[in-house]
């Protein structure tokens, strides 16, 4: 009777260290930090490509200065952000992150319009190369950080049910912050672009 006793205690032990989602966590955590790794190297890889266009650019469209400085600004406010891993636990360092990127992808994309009026520009090989660069980077970026949403949302989703949340709650496993667009409504509008200067 007593082995019978020890026997159902370490199952009822086993049960519970298996529920408590100890592992399920730090297995999650990791699989958020690699997504938040890949999505910070694509970024990194526009920011990288951006002086050489620019350059490009300007080789043509010189009198364009104030949309070829606005992209070297925002590339600049992109790239002195500090992020570390620790940047996924701190909503402030996070936005701060988004909102410089996106202040970048709307500066590239005046770029991209301007470079539409000029035929030269356009037909150039250097520059139809490195729009192609970009392009990718852009769709490399948009696959990392669709990776991350979803590893945040199954980090997310196992800190907040039970019974995980409670391990969540005595291990200060906080949800982490995912991407959001800044103004949902500015996303179905195009950009203004006056070439009037």
């Amino acid at each position: 009777m007593k082995n019978w006793m020890n026997w159902l205690t370490m199952g009822m032990l086993a049960a519970l260290l298996s529920a408590c989602g100890y592992n399920d966590f730090q297995a999650k955590d990791e699989q958020v930090k690699a997504a938040w790794g890949e999505v910070v190297n694509q970024y990194q890889r526009r920011a990288d490509l951006i002086p050489n266009l620019v350059n490009t650019v300007k080789g043509y469209a010189s009198h364009e200065r104030d949309t070829l400085e606005s992209v070297t600004r925002a590339r600049a406010a992109a790239t002195s952000i500090q992020v570390t891993p620790e940047t996924l636990n701190n909503p402030e360092a996070f936005r701060k992150f988004q909102q410089a990127q996106g202040e970048l992808s709307s500066a590239l994309s005046r770029l991209m319009a301007v470079s539409e009026n000029y035929p030269q520009l356009k037909a150039d090989g250097l520059f139809r190369d490195l729009q192609s660069q970009l392009e990718g980077t852009e769709n490399r970026i948009t696959v990392a950080r669709q990776r991350y949403i979803q590893s945040v949302q199954d980090y997310n989703i196992l800190a907040r049910s039970f019974p995980t949340n409670l391990t969540a709650m005595v291990f200060h496993y906080e949800p982490r912050p995912s991407f959001t667009v800044e103004n949902e409504r500015a996303i179905s509008t195009a950009p203004a672009v006056n070439f009037g200067k």
